[in-house]
């Protein structure tokens, strides 16, 4: 049987909760829990059973060992976004993938993840098996299932600040978005997904950086960004900076398909799409 706090220890509870939202703290740790308790008359040995009955009672959520966000249940609080959990989670981390995908408006398809772009020294809560779901892998947080992608440091670029409910947030811009598609199109929808999105994308396509951007990754993904441009009419003496980068042996469009397919020596790339997803 759980242990009971009494009433007044209970308020007490409640009242540091309105505390730390008043300061803007939705998202805290024990230590900010404990730096604001003596404001609201909780006494330091009573700080962690108040948290406990807090989460218990749906108060408070837990996010990771020793952090906490307040439930969307507290009245006159605003609930907090899934992507201002991200962002607490790991440090340093980017919304990306198939969740940036769907912010900047180039794919319909809602992703059923939160997609987190970090670093591969990066601490990254791992998840338990038994609560994955429906075989998704993903670390959980109450309804939320939430996928790290570790990249290494020196490829940690290409994101923006953005606004989302109240908080700020760091997000991968359109064109890494992009390329990371053309990278882990497994993490985007699927292949197809990332060349509609950037038929979306369209004129609004920053070229200059895609292309800046790419050169500093995978050579594969330097060929398959050239091919998609040439696709949608990109001059190709625009594109020399891309095809004149050396390369060893032919790559495959989708890195998630079959070795099949007409080889582009242009590109060195192995078109391994069926014609009805070519992209147009």
């Amino acid at each position: 049987m759980d242990k009971q706090l009494n009433p007044k220890r209970t308020q007490t509870g409640i009242d540091l909760i309105r505390r730390m939202a008043a300061d803007g703290h939705r998202i805290f740790t024990i230590e900010a829990a404990r730096q604001s308790s003596a404001c609201v008359g909780l006494k330091p040995p009573y700080l962690r059973e108040a948290l406990y009955h807090l989460r218990r009672t749906g108060w408070i959520v837990s996010l990771h060992r020793g952090l906490y966000a307040i439930s969307s249940e507290v009245p006159g609080v605003a609930p907090v976004h899934e992507f201002e959990v991200a962002m607490a989670l790991v440090t340093p981390s980017a919304i990306s993938h198939w969740s940036a995908l769907h912010y900047h408006g180039l794919t319909e398809q809602i992703p059923r993840k939160v997609f987190v772009l970090t670093t591969s020294g990066a601490s990254v809560p791992r998840p338990l098996k038994s609560k994955e779901r429906d075989g998704e892998a993903g670390y959980p947080v109450g309804d939320t299932l939430y996928q790290f992608i570790q990249v290494r440091p020196n490829r940690f670029f290409g994101t923006m600040q953005v606004w989302v409910s109240g908080a700020r947030v760091t997000i991968t811009d359109p064109e890494r978005t992009l390329l990371d598609g053309l990278s882990m199109p497994q993490y985007c929808g699927d292949f197809s997904e990332v060349l509609h999105a950037f038929g979306v994308r369209g004129h609004k396509l920053d070229l200059d950086r895609i292309m800046n951007y790419a050169l500093k990754l995978d050579v594969a993904v330097v060929k398959r960004l050239g091919w998609v441009l040439e696709k949608q009419g990109i001059d190709m003496a625009r594109l020399d900076a891309l095809r004149s980068v050396p390369i060893g042996s032919y790559r495959t469009l989708d890195p998630t398909g079959s070795r099949v397919g007409p080889r582009n020596r242009s590109w060195m790339i192995q078109e391994n799409l069926p014609v009805a997803r070519a992209i147009k």
